[in-house]
């Protein structure tokens, strides 16, 4: 299967049924970045800090896989040049919606989180990459590649989920707000569901996710030559009904910058 494929027509069709990371901000939000109060998230629920992000007047954003109409508009209104690159056209769509509204110019290029091909190296002086990483099979590329297109003094924002929160038996945790313990770590869709689940999972069109090691996450960064400046931790809100959040963070962030040398 290709994945990058599946999961590209998964997030379309998540565009189509109204799915809560497609759905554009609004206009008082992008009025409320204009004037400075910028409120936007890598995780589910937690803004990043204001003392996380350098300068945006003029700075050179990389929305990486941020796609949705939700990151990429607030950063062009707190003034950043943005770019954003994503593996879904219906979610590029939504942020271009977005800046039609409300006449703003950001650049949306369909592209593969970990292989950024035809973007120079050092083009941006920061990334922006939310909770995303997840539906790739490894997030190690994804580090080189935010390393090799940031500046030397550039910054990267990241977003990730808790591999914990994948040894729990999804369904259950949905339909009968339980936590039951299910799978051992790595968890993959296509490898830890039972083929009837499976099945089921691929024939309502959901998108195939991967959990992650902390030694692939935060390792992977400081492999890539990262060093790592800030650390958040984060759960779903009231909105969502989630179990796991009531005892475990569910996703972390982390600041990283890459060295002057």
């Amino acid at each position: 299967m290709d994945i990058r494929k599946y999961n590209a027509d998964a997030w379309d069709r998540k565009v189509a049924d109204g799915n809560r990371w497609t759905l554009p901000v609004d206009a008082e939000a992008v009025a409320q970045a204009r004037t400075g109060n910028l409120q936007v998230v890598l995780t589910p629920v937690k803004p990043v800090p204001r003392d996380w992000f350098p300068d945006l007047a003029g700075c050179r954003v990389l929305g990486l896989a941020s796609a949705g109409g939700q990151q990429g508009p607030l950063l062009a209104a707190a003034g950043a040049d943005v770019t954003i690159v994503d593996n879904s056209p219906a979610q590029l769509e939504q942020d271009q919606k977005v800046a039609r509204r409300e006449g703003l110019t950001l650049e949306t290029r369909v592209g593969d989180m970990a292989n950024l091909e035809g973007i120079a190296d050092g083009s941006f002086d920061l990334v922006f990459h939310p909770v995303s990483n997840c539906f790739v099979p490894d997030p190690r590329p994804v580090w080189k590649e935010a390393f090799r297109v940031l500046r030397p003094g550039g910054v990267l924002l990241a977003g990730f989920m808790n591999p914990t929160y994948y040894i729990f038996h999804y369904e259950t945790m949905e339909k009968e707000g339980r936590l039951e313990v299910a799978y051992t770590l790595p968890y993959t869709d296509h490898g830890s569901l039972s083929e009837a689940e499976l099945q089921e999972h691929l024939a309502l069109g959901e998108a195939l996710e991967f959990s992650h090691t902390m030694d692939r996450q935060i390792g992977g960064q400081l492999a890539a030559g990262f060093h790592l400046t800030g650390f958040f931790e984060d759960r779903f809100g009231p909105e969502v009904n989630d179990p796991a959040s009531v005892h475990i963070p569910v996703s972390f962030a982390t600041r990283a910058l890459k060295p002057l040398a």
